[in-house]
């Protein structure tokens, strides 16, 4: 408006940077200010905060009622996840104050529900939360001003579930014009269900081409978008990832040992939703000529907590282990051998040129011999190293020693 003394009306946030805005997830408070700023005296009967989180699905679909009448289907569903409402400046029923002209901030905090679903942009749907703000005048239309934050709920692949490896098999028959060209089959395997954008996929897949055409292996990442609404379903499914393989001829057996596939920055898995869902598989197919190609479907998961690189180790590396001796690609020691000697692993050239590189160091009259590094050195210089089968990681405490019993 011309003569409007409003001059800035915005939500703010507590913990937002520069350039950037606050991330949270379920349980968390939302806690910020809504800034006001007059340029004369304005009386105001009240100011008033929503807040929203909402998951929507809409589409539609064409129909036929007969030979010649067709109409429109839509479908349409919403879930509120989260609801707020709050006012920061009432001065009474029927009642206005008058503010001063200046920057007047409202502050206000909310509790989000403990768990929420992800904020998520799709063709047929959303999951969207703001906070809107309302300023009313009187004898003055309402004034508005909304803002928008994200949500991102933590999936942790850290779980037993998403740590077990996913494997498959099939095979087909390559068949055209009723001719059988031979039997196709595919095998793959991954490590674990569950990763994080960024992350690497070692695919572990075996090809065995028993047909008379050459057949080409490929492998994909692929984002399955689920709306749901009035019982009917709608799937809109992406490639996010990709990778081909080399070709495999006629009566040729090819084998995938960890081809890499790397997840680019994707949203999460999102599980838990009514109205809609987002899921991701890791797709294994052989394209065969004249015939529809043969998929193999890996399921997956990603998720917001990568592995944990102490937490989870012990499991992680005993699985892998198995994981590759069950393919072949690994073959565990008998016995734990004793590690080598110190000549074995570093050359005399080197160990020479180490003293070369010392011995301005000894030569340097500010340098004392009487430092505890020296004198580290010094207690253990001439102390030959213990035998490995002398060596005992867990020795024996006074406690538990056995002792005579003839004393």
């Amino acid at each position: 408006m011309l003569f409007d003394k409003v001059k800035a009306f915005v939500v703010l946030l507590d913990g937002a940077g520069a350039g950037s805005e606050p991330v949270f997830s379920g349980g968390q408070a939302v806690a910020g200010r809504v800034l006001l700023e007059l340029a004369g005296p304005a009386r105001v009967s009240s100011l008033k905060l929503r807040a929203r989180g909402r998951a929507h699905v809409h589409w539609t679909e064409s129909r036929s009622a007969g030979s010649s009448t067709a109409y429109t289907q839509s479908y349409s569903e919403r879930v509120e996840v989260v609801s707020h409402r709050a006012t920061l400046l009432a001065p009474g029923t029927g009642e206005t104050t008058t503010l001063p002209p200046g920057r007047h901030e409202f502050p206000f905090s909310f509790q989000l529900p403990p768990t929420l679903v992800t904020s998520f942009e799709g063709k047929h749907g959303s999951v969207r939360y703001c906070i809107k703000a309302t300023l009313h005048r009187p004898w003055v239309p309402a004034r508005r001003t909304r803002k928008v934050f994200t949500v991102i709920e933590p999936v942790d692949i850290n779980t037993p579930a998403l740590l077990a490896p996913q494997a498959g098999a099939r095979e087909k028959i390559a068949r055209s014009w009723y001719s059988n060209h031979g039997l196709v089959s595919l095998s793959a395997k991954i490590d674990r269900k569950g990763y994080t954008p960024g992350e690497v996929i070692p695919v572990f897949a075996e090809i065995d081409n028993g047909s008379t055409r050459p057949v080409l292996p490929r492998a994909a990442v692929v984002q399955t978008q689920t709306f749901m609404a009035r019982g009917a379903r709608k799937q809109k499914r992406t490639v996010v990832a990709s990778l081909s393989g080399e070709p495999v001829g006629p009566g040729r057996r090819a084998l995938w040992q960890g081809r890499a596939l790397r997840i680019p920055p994707v949203g999460p898995s999102i599980l838990h939703c009514r109205v809609l869902h987002v899921d991701y598989a890791l797709k294994v197919c052989v394209d065969i000529p004249g015939s529809s190609k043969l998929l193999l479907e890996l399921p997956l998961v990603i998720g917001t907590i990568p592995l944990h690189p102490f937490g989870s180790r012990s499991s992680s590396v005993g699985s892998h282990a198995s994981f590759l001796m069950d393919w072949g690609l690994g073959v565990l020691p008998e016995r734990p051998e004793a590690p080598p000697e110190y000549s074995e692993v570093v050359p005399d050239e080197e160990v020479a040129a180490m003293e070369q590189s010392l011995l301005p160091l000894l030569q340097d009259p500010d340098v004392s011999m009487e430092g505890p590094f020296f004198a580290y050195i010094q207690e253990f210089r001439y102390r030959p190293p213990p035998l490995y089968s002398e060596e005992d990681p867990n020795p024996p405490s006074e406690a538990r020693r056995p002792r005579c019993m003839t004393c």
